[in-house]
């Protein structure tokens, strides 16, 4: 899910702030450093927020290249939506920041009007409305150097899902087995599909398997 954002006519954006402020709203965000994997053993998706110990390398990567044309350009934002190789869902390897410099790589390390950036995540951890919260959190963190958060107050999106896992679902179950009363549940739908399944696949209710 790639985000394109191009620094304001007259302003310029310092390379090094933004490391600093990419670094900092990324650690705040477990979900922009998490690993999924599926586990045969637990016949389970499991998931994990990487840090800093778990590798030598950063949690993740910024690009640079550097562009003349609009034709060069639009290869690079294709590249962005459709490589299937920018992410490593089982490293945590989930966001990535590609700076764009017109023509040549800064010499002073500052953006320009004329270079871009491109925020882009993997959409199984991210979504349109969280695009408001990132940036708001990277302005923060861009302007004053800090990012404040409190781990152990503030709700990560994992702390829903296990709130969610816990709650009672009788009321629920009971609503949608009244609704659907009569329908033939145990027949899939013969709807349009891109690709065939595996005839030893099936429904486990934590993907397929």
């Amino acid at each position: 899910m790639p985000f394109v954002h191009r620094p304001q006519s007259g302003h310029t954006l310092s390379i090094k702030q933004l490391h600093q402020a990419l670094q900092l709203t990324v650690d705040k965000h477990p979900s922009l450093h998490t690993s999924l994997h599926f586990d045969i053993e637990k016949n389970l998706l499991m998931q994990r927020a990487i840090t800093h110990e778990d590798k030598n390398n950063n949690i993740f990567s910024i690009i640079e290249t550097t562009y003349e044309t609009d034709e060069q350009l639009n290869e690079i934002l294709h590249d962005e939506k459709r490589n299937p190789h920018l992410f490593d869902l089982a490293q945590g390897l989930v966001f990535r920041c590609h700076i764009i410099y017109y023509k040549q790589i800064s010499s002073n390390h500052l953006l320009s009007d004329q270079d871009l950036l491109i925020f882009n995540f993997h959409h199984a951890l991210f979504d349109f409305p969280s695009m408001n919260i990132f940036l708001h959190d990277l302005n923060q963190a861009y302007a004053t150097g800090q990012l404040l958060h409190d781990d152990s107050t503030n709700l990560r999106y994992l702390d829903y899902a296990v709130i969610e896992q816990q709650m009672s679902m009788t009321g629920a179950s009971m609503f949608w087995l009244d609704a659907l009363h009569g329908c033939k549940l145990d027949q899939p739908l013969l709807l349009p599909f891109d690709r065939y399944r595996l005839s030893n696949e099936h429904r486990t209710g934590r993907g397929t398997s």
